[in-house]
């Protein structure tokens, strides 16, 4: 079987799976986010080395989109779809047995490096999808993956209180070993794009970086508005223990405000569709510093915890609709290693973001946490206008 091409039927039989498997898949990378505090008490480590857990989950991330995901245009997608979910799932059961932080943390590596299927799975959704509608089927699938780490958060947050915080990884891995029977059963081959070897693979990832400003723009800002994202998420739990003394349960509900992009992903892919990406990215960077502004006052109230994460979710979400959108739309042959660009930058922002924020809030305290995320959303905000100033002058 190919790609379902633009049968209605089976583009809704696709998505449905694609979306369901998004849903879980994301729970994989963030059950973490308000065990953080109650896994370090356990394994006795620290706020700096706690860190390493989500640092090491983006990186992995990161090198399984760099490494693995280009693959996807030579190799059935099925193929690698289906490798990286048995490996994934072996991942959760051995996190959820981790004897020390050093297990922990090499565990969520290779959670992040099969949880880069995602990828894939958005360069087949693209393929499936009308060009007038792929903003939205992306928005769509991107709302799975919200939806799927909003129920992570809050339930980790839950079971971490109620059963430990090991039960949120076996439950993780009960629902991976639900959903692998399906995908092996349903999943269509996809066909391939290129035959070229795997070096040549990835010196094309360069020349679309050398060849295509708008792909280099996309990825520039998606990596900056990364670190602001990813760097929040990883010290969550213990500034909020810090400043509020939140059980991780009460963390974990932080996550359902956090969870606003549910809302928005869909809205911002017709958004794209109608109207191109530039302006949906200048309001969605613009919301992001807003997000931080407000944020520099969790010392002094949970509510400005709960504001901030609002609009740091419906930020970050639109924003990657539009520029995921925008990768698949430049190069449609390509698609696989242009996700690859655009998603190495995500995720090398998000570990960035995780590795400076933990270690910034160890030893200088939240207000270094605000002004290197007012940075680097800052610098986003100018790569931005400065791209649409051109655009619109040429």
């Amino acid at each position: 079987m190919s790609a379902p091409g633009h049968d209605g039927a089976a583009q809704l039989r696709l998505m449905t799976l694609l979306a369901l498997t998004a849903f879980v898949v994301a729970g994989a990378i963030h059950y973490q986010t308000p065990m953080l505090a109650a896994i370090g008490a356990d394994l006795r480590a620290d706020a700096a080395a706690m860190g390493w857990v989500p640092t090491l989950s983006f990186a992995g991330m990161f090198a399984g989109v760099v490494l693995l995901v280009p693959l996807g245009d030579r190799i059935d997608k099925r193929t690698l779809i289906l490798v990286k979910i048995v490996l994934l799932c072996a991942a959760q059961a051995l996190m959820a047995a981790a004897p020390s932080i050093g297990v922990l943390a090499a565990a969520s590596f290779v959670t992040g490096v099969c949880s880069s299927l995602i990828q894939s799975m958005v360069a087949i959704v693209a393929e499936a999808a009308r060009p007038n509608e792929r903003g939205r089927a992306v928005g769509t699938l991107l709302t799975a993956l919200s939806v799927g780490i909003l129920f992570a958060r809050i339930m980790g947050g839950v079971m971490a209180s109620h059963f430990g915080w090991r039960s949120s990884y076996v439950l993780s891995t009960l629902l991976l070993l639900a959903v692998i029977p399906l995908l092996a059963a349903r999943l269509p081959h996809m066909r391939t794009t290129t035959a070229a070897g795997y070096r040549a693979l990835m010196r094309s990832m360069l020349e679309l970086l050398r060849g295509h400003a708008d792909i280099r723009r996309a990825a520039a800002i998606q990596f900056m508005l990364g670190i602001s994202y990813g760097g929040f998420w990883a010290v969550l739990s213990p500034m909020v223990k810090a400043f509020h003394d939140l059980s991780p349960a009460q963390v974990g509900l932080i996550g359902i405000p956090g969870a606003a992009g549910i809302l928005i992903a869909r809205a911002a892919g017709k958004w794209t569709d109608r109207s191109g990406p530039m302006p949906v990215v200048a309001t969605a960077v613009c919301t992001m510093l807003l997000a931080w502004c407000v944020f520099s006052l969790s010392g002094w109230s949970v509510v400005a915890v709960v504001a901030g994460a609002i609009l740091l979710d419906c930020a970050l979400r639109s924003a990657m609709v539009a520029n995921q959108t925008l990768v698949n739309t430049a190069v449609p042959g390509s698609r696989a290693r242009a996700n690859t660009v655009f998603g190495t930058h995500v995720w090398a922002g998000n570990a960035i973001g995780a590795f400076l924020f933990s270690r910034a809030f160890a030893h200088f305290g939240w207000a270094a946490v605000c002004a290197v995320a007012a940075t680097a959303t800052a610098l986003a905000l100018w790569l931005h206008f400065r791209a649409w100033a051109k655009q619109r002058s040429g």
